[in-house]
C-alpha cells in the first residue's frame, strides 16, 4: 500500500495555483447541521448528490446545480474541472461514483424505500459562502421536490 493521499496540502496548492490571494480555509461548523432521519431507512427515498457534473466543464466556468432522471442515467459524468486523485480513481466507471444500479438492488430488496426520481450535480466551489447562500438552497429544493427522505453525498 502507497502513501495516503495529502488531499488538505493539496487543495491548499491548487487553491493557490488559481490565484486567490488569501490560503483556502476549511469549514467548520459549530454545530453539525444533519438530522436523524425520521423513519426506518426501509421507507426512507433517497436522493442520490455527486459533485460530478452532466458535460465537460471549463474550471473557470461558472457552476450551477444541475438534475437528471434516476431511471436512465448517463452512461458517464464529468470531473476533469475537478480536483481528485487521478492515480487512485477514474472516471470510467459510473458505478463507483453515482451507483445508482446499487442503490436499485438496495431499493428491490427493501434496504431503501426508493430512489428519488432525480439525481443531482453539485458544483463544487470554493466559496464557502455560494455553497450555503445558493447550491445547498437549491440541491435541497429539488431534493424536496422529488419527495426525497435522505441524501447521499458522492463527493470525488
Amino acid at each position: 500500500m502507497g502513501e495516503p493521499v495529502r488531499y488538505m496540502e493539496r487543495s491548499r496548492r491548487y487553491y493557490e495555483a488559481q490565484g486567490f490571494e488569501r490560503p483556502y480555509v476549511w469549514v467548520h461548523h459549530e454545530e453539525v447541521p444533519f438530522t436523524v432521519p425520521e423513519k426506518p431507512m426501509a421507507d426512507c427515498t433517497l436522493a442520490v448528490i455527486t459533485t460530478a457534473s452532466l458535460n465537460v466543464r471549463d474550471a473557470a466556468e461558472p457552476r450551477a446545480v444541475a438534475s437528471f432522471e434516476s431511471v436512465d442515467p448517463p452512461p458517464r459524468l464529468f470531473a476533469s474541472d475537478l480536483s481528485w486523485d487521478r492515480q487512485a480513481t477514474h472516471m470510467d466507471d459510473i458505478n463507483a461514483y453515482l451507483p445508482i444500479e446499487a442503490l436499485r438492488e438496495f431499493a428491490a430488496s427493501g434496504r431503501i424505500g426508493g430512489l428519488a426520481r432525480r439525481f443531482h450535480c453539485a458544483a463544487t466551489e470554493f466559496s464557502t459562502r455560494r455553497t450555503l447562500q445558493s447550491d445547498t438552497p437549491e440541491l435541497l429544493a429539488r431534493c424536496r421536490d422529488d419527495r426525497a427522505d435522505i441524501a447521499l453525498l458522492l463527493p470525488l
